[in-house]
């Protein structure tokens, strides 16, 4: 893709190595074996939506170590525990990060963190290939990311199918009105919108509030990045956005579940 943004094109340069290497190792066919064995899906969509039901905020919490932006974001850092006191403060789902090199993340993470409690995870990677949706139901995921700014109109399509015929829900990650365009031609289900722009780096909730007019009543959204406070959740469920992705703002606190409790109380 011509306009992706340099930070992003290293990510995916690297991205393609990762691949070559894992599949040298381990094998499609080997990936399908392991799935065949793998614990049953949990409905990450339908958590969500049962949040929603109740008419509560609807909380993606995230397992995160460190960001290329923040660096390290918490010393004391155990999946487990971490996903154990999400659980306990009312999260929908988890988003545990698997990529090494950029967040420090591991797919032994979502693992630990999805075997310490009931909720449904999402792998939050940078998926361009097949070979990531079968490692990430593989491993456990109940839905996969993709970020259609990393992502043609084809390989987007192919690998949103892929995953729902794995069994796995998809978020869609969009940033602007042209990637939400590109995403509605997906069956989708769920929508994130990423406030952080991917160029400067910089942070507005207003990227989600510009979105909405164009989002169909019958798709999900998830409002991504700068939630720090309770006003920032506060002004966006007064626009009928009631479903979050959160991680920086709770990996700092020492109980996470806590922190999301007093956040969307």
């Amino acid at each position: 893709m011509t306009d992706t943004p340099d930070a992003l094109k290293k990510i995916l340069a690297r991205k393609c190595e990762e691949i070559a290497e894992r599949s040298a190792k381990v094998s499609i066919e080997d990936l399908k074996k392991q799935i065949e064995t793998a614990s049953p899906v949990r409905g990450f969509i339908k958590a969500i939506q049962q949040k929603l039901a109740e008419g509560q905020a609807a909380v993606i919490a995230e397992v995160k170590k460190a960001s290329p932006s923040k660096g390290l974001l918490r010393e004391n850092f155990v999946p487990a525990d971490i996903a154990a006191s999400y659980q306990a403060g009312g999260a929908a789902c988890l988003s545990v990060l698997t990529d090494k090199d950029f967040f420090q993340g591991s797919e032994a993470y979502l693992v630990e963190a999805r075997g310490a409690c009931n909720l449904p995870v999402i792998r939050k990677d940078f998926i361009i290939d097949a070979y990531q949706v079968y490692e990430a139901r593989a491993m456990g995921a109940d839905c996969i990311l993709l970020i259609v700014a990393a992502l043609d109109d084809e390989p987007l399509k192919t690998l949103h199918e892929l995953a729902n015929s794995l069994g796995m829900d998809v978020l869609v990650e969009v940033h602007d009105v042209e990637e939400l365009q590109r995403a509605l031609k997906l069956n989708l289900s769920l929508v994130g919108i990423n406030n952080r722009n991917l160029r400067t780096f910089e942070v507005s909730l207003q990227t989600t509030l510009d979105l909405l007019a164009d989002i169909p009543d019958n798709v999900v959204v998830v409002s991504e990045s700068g939630l720090h406070k309770t006003d920032d959740i506060a002004l966006l469920r007064q626009h009928h956005v009631n479903t979050f992705l959160i991680g920086e703002a709770f990996m700092r606190q020492e109980n996470p579940g806590e922190a999301l409790r007093q956040l969307v109380a």
